[in-house]
């Protein structure tokens, strides 16, 4: 008997002993497994660390990676030969100066500076240097020099704008205000094509050219002799120009104000992409003369001024380029011309508001813009005024565009 107990309890050992080898295996294995799974864990945990610390603190960052679509940039090469095509300084073919648009990513800047060599020479079977004669010493005043290059999305030097001038009140302060709205639109889309004709290979944008802020006879309530025109009148001009798909400016004629003060009144409309500005430099009272007695003048300050009115509202509102226009046909309407700023975020444009026969209105061109280089030329164009004098007439687009450079603003009186 007894050692039938021994057996068992032989037996009962080696059972045991081999459950505890198991339990150990057991052991090791989950032990394995825990080991495995802390490290998972610490990876995960310190990946997502750092995706905290890259996105900086953004909490969506931790489930998608940001993706950012791509901006378009300048294609300055592009930029620079359509502003030697219209300082008359390089023929190409209507297929090289279109705009052209190429991707970047989000951060690199398109601000810069142009500075077209003197001495350039270009060589291709589309395009040539017109002036053969350039030497290292041959300057030349246009294209401007030392100006910034646009945001993308400028219209200038890509495209030309053809507006109508005047102010719905009144029949004689422009063609805007002359005729019906419907005749007025045909008119300035039979303008618009007789530029594309003239020259194909600048695209044409009409434009809607309102006065905002009129200089007047009378001192008014604040003695400024300004009426600014009711925001029904200026919707008025927006709604007309959404019909054709043109462009708006307002312009201004501050009188005995300044823009300071007539400006912000128009923040709200500027904030619209296509809303751009215009400033008189003709009725900018600095004496104690009134509006209409005298020519007015602006300095170089006041151009400044709306040039960066202008580019707080397009960096705040992430719009294309604005554009600034001013007039002059004498030299003091605008002073301190080489303290002129140019910006990425507006686009500069002198215009020539002489009226008169077709010779004074060139040598005006050639006295008052050509010799002060800014950044874009204007060229006027009166209905009624040019046709006054015996032997005169309105000139024709051709004409124009022989003008050197070549305006990119045409309007029309």
């Amino acid at each position: 008997m007894s050692q039938i107990i021994k057996r068992k309890i032989s037996s009962k050992r080696k059972i045991l002993k081999t459950l505890g080898h198991i339990n150990y295996l057991r052991l090791g294995v989950l032990f394995v497994i825990f080991m495995v799974f802390c490290s998972l864990v610490y990876k995960a945990t310190a990946a997502t660390v750092t995706l905290v610390l890259e996105s900086d603190l953004n909490p969506v960052a931790l489930f998608t990676k940001p993706e950012f679509p791509e901006e378009p940039k300048l294609d300055i090469k592009a930029y620079d030969d359509k502003m030697l095509y219209l300082a008359h300084r390089l023929s190409t073919s209507t297929s090289t100066l279109t705009s052209t648009l190429t991707s970047t990513a989000v951060g690199n800047s398109v601000a810069g500076i142009i500075n077209i060599a003197t001495s350039t020479v270009i060589s291709s079977t589309t395009k040539k240097v017109i002036s053969t004669t350039a030497t290292s010493t041959t300057k030349y005043l246009w294209p401007a020099p030392n100006t910034a290059y646009p945001k993308a999305g400028a219209i200038f030097p890509f495209k030309r704008i053809v507006a109508f001038y005047g102010n719905l009140y009144s029949k004689k302060m422009g063609v805007l205000g002359e005729y019906s709205s419907s005749t007025m639109l045909a008119m300035l889309k039979q303008k618009v094509h007789e530029w594309e004709l003239a020259d194909p290979a600048t695209p044409v944008i009409p434009a809607l050219h309102y006065i905002a802020v009129v200089a007047q006879g009378s001192a008014g309530a604040d003695g400024m002799y300004r009426a600014r025109m009711p925001d029904a009148e200026i919707q008025k001009v927006i709604e007309m120009a959404k019909s054709i798909d043109a462009i708006i400016f307002l312009d201004v004629q501050v009188a005995k104000s300044n823009l300071q003060k007539e400006l912000p009144p128009l923040e709200k409309y500027l904030k619209l992409p296509n809303v751009h500005l215009g400033i008189d430099p003709e009725f900018s009272m600095k004496t104690d003369k009134k509006p209409g007695s005298v020519i007015g003048t602006m300095d170089a300050t006041d151009i400044n001024f709306a040039a960066q009115f202008l580019q707080r509202i397009v960096q705040e509102n992430n719009l294309p380029p604005k554009v600034l226009t001013f007039y002059r046909f004498t030299r003091n309407m605008v002073t301190n011309y080489k303290l002129i700023k140019t910006l990425p975020e507006v686009q500069l444009v002198l215009t020539m508001d002489g009226w008169g026969h077709q010779a004074r209105k060139i040598q005006t061109y050639k006295s008052f813009v050509y010799p002060e280089p800014i950044q874009f030329t204007g060229f006027k164009l009166f209905f009624k005024n040019d046709l006054k004098e015996e032997g005169s007439r309105m000139m024709t687009p051709a004409e124009v565009l022989k003008l050197t450079p070549s305006p990119v603003y045409i309007q029309y009186q």
